[in-house]
């Protein structure tokens, strides 16, 4: 068996280059295997068993199942999440969000002994990966995070206690905004969410990997209504957050212009679009 049979098994599902890059993921996360050792041979030289597994992992990808839920997990921003069909599979944009948040609050928060923590809130973590990553990359944060998805908390749990992180995870549904506590006396610093944000108009011209097998819940929205989500953090934080505070999204470029002018007109002094690095317009970035 040679890395050229095995992608070879994955056409036409994917296309040749996708189908490459999916059996290379799925050999280094089997068998750690790099680059070099897939282009050098060393797919031949694995033992029967290790064959006969890749075979099995083949079928599941085949039947369009992503690889990472195949393998049970993704790395994100240098950590490695366990991913399942109850969690999105996080993105590179969102590992993007974080470094924005972590470069923007890379400083000493505040002056006073003992200093004073960081407080940030993740609406709709899933696995909990912007949560997880903003624990461990900003000293001195106290991190909660929010879900309605009581299967996708017990994953953002779990991640964060193989991370070793330090989360509060809360089954809360940001819909349902009269019933959620404010921020009062111990306001949130930043707010961040990479919320719904998929117009069902758009169902049709995305891969069927992802409409089939990640969490309709987690990825659309309305097609009448595709701010939902940030009408609904925006009210939320203009009681939560402190004044001078930041509220973070990842966005529909389609819409994100229209967020930005949203947040401006609910009263935040400014929301500003951030382009990604394929050059999409994917954050919104505001101050309050």
């Amino acid at each position: 068996m040679t890395y050229q049979e095995l992608w070879h098994k994955l056409v036409p599902k994917y296309d040749p280059r996708e189908a490459q890059a999916v059996v290379r993921v799925l050999l280094d996360g089997l068998f750690d295997m790099s680059l070099t050792d897939i282009v050098g041979g060393k797919v031949t030289e694995l033992s029967a068993e290790s064959q006969q597994l890749i075979e099995e992992k083949l079928k599941e990808i085949q039947s369009g199942t992503p690889v990472q839920y195949v393998l049970g997990f993704e790395w994100f921003a240098g950590h490695r999440f366990a991913v399942n069909p109850s969690v999105l599979i996080p993105r590179p944009e969102t590992a993007e969000l974080c470094s924005m948040i972590v470069a923007d609050h890379d400083r000493p928060f505040c002056c006073l002994e003992p200093p004073v923590p960081l407080r940030i809130l993740d609406v709709g973590t899933g696995s909990g990966c912007i949560a997880v990553t903003l624990s461990l990359d900003i000293p001195n944060s106290a991190v909660e995070a929010w879900d309605i998805s009581g299967d996708a908390l017990l994953t953002a749990r779990d991640n964060a206690r193989r991370l070793h992180a330090s989360v509060d995870f809360r089954l809360r549904d940001i819909l349902d905004a009269d019933a959620l506590p404010a921020g009062g006396d111990a306001a949130y610093d930043v707010i961040v969410s990479n919320p719904p944000y998929i117009c069902c108009k758009e169902r049709p011209t995305m891969a069927d990997n992802v409409v089939n097998h990640e969490p309709g819940l987690a990825l659309f929205v309305p097609d009448d209504d595709p701010l939902r989500f940030y009408s609904a953090i925006a009210s939320y934080a203009l009681r939560s957050l402190r004044k001078g505070g930041g509220l973070y999204f990842e966005v529909n470029a389609l819409y994100a212009d229209d967020v930005a002018s949203m947040l401006r007109e609910r009263g935040f002094s400014s929301a500003t679009v951030r382009k990604d690095q394929f050059g999409m317009s994917r954050f919104v970035v505001s101050t309050l």
